[in-house]
């Protein structure tokens, strides 16, 4: 299987100036180019020995029903020609519905619910398919530049073919008016910014219940999701 490099119009530099934490991190040097090996070209592989209780529903992972607005995220996993990939690990962790992260490290003097754990996995199905229930993450500071908040957002970890294949990026929710003032969301192309927003999906919205969104993901080639 051939690995096509990352498309560098639609992804961030390493080095972004209005990113502040880029500019301790990012390499002073070109990267060095390695041939392909079996462990980049092959593998990995998953199966249902990786899930825990309620591992597709963050509402149901604890004793009570956690606090915030709950929604389902849908989509599918597909490669550079539009065609599904079954079988891949989709991870996910968000902050709760105030902001914070259930994280020893997190901080911030938003409430921490005890009900919500924040993280998710499953596999997709055989048509590239994914859904998961959660709640929709909060806005908090983040200390990058004065008056500095993240827009809500989910963190995707996703495994295709290949471990060359693995993309860690963020869905956004449309219509945030903090997407206008985020460096990490604007360190992306504009051309290719708005493969990280999902869309309201009327169809995945369950009555009474939850708002949808679906957000798909395409690893590599010219419509490849960004990382983010």
């Amino acid at each position: 299987m051939r690995i096509r490099p990352r498309p560098t119009d639609a992804n961030p530099k390493l080095l972004s100036q209005g990113y502040a934490s880029t500019l301790k991190r990012a390499p002073t040097r070109p990267p060095l180019v390695l041939p392909q090996g079996a462990g980049e070209i092959s593998g990995p592989r998953f199966d249902d020995t990786v899930f825990f209780a309620s591992h597709d529903d963050l509402t149901r992972q604890c004793e009570g029903e956690p606090l915030g607005e709950r929604i389902i995220v849908t989509g599918r996993v597909l490669d550079e020609d539009g065609d599904p990939l079954p079988n891949t690990l989709i991870e996910l962790w968000q902050c709760n519905a105030a902001g914070r992260y259930h994280h020893a490290k997190d901080t911030h003097e938003a409430p921490l619910d005890p009900n919500f754990k924040g993280g998710g996995r499953m596999i997709a199905d055989a048509r590239g398919r994914y859904r998961f229930t959660t709640i929709k993450p909060g806005a908090y500071p983040w200390r990058n530049h004065p008056n500095a908040w993240r827009p809500a957002h989910i963190h995707f970890s996703v495994f295709g073919k290949s471990v060359l294949q693995r993309l860690i990026t963020q869905m956004y929710f449309p219509g945030d008016p903090l997407l206008a003032y985020d460096p990490i969301f604007n360190s992306v192309p504009e051309k290719a910014r708005e493969r990280l927003v999902s869309r309201f999906d009327l169809e995945a919205t369950k009555p009474e219940f939850a708002l949808g969104y679906r957000f798909d993901i395409v690893l590599r080639g010219p419509g490849a999701t960004p990382a983010n």
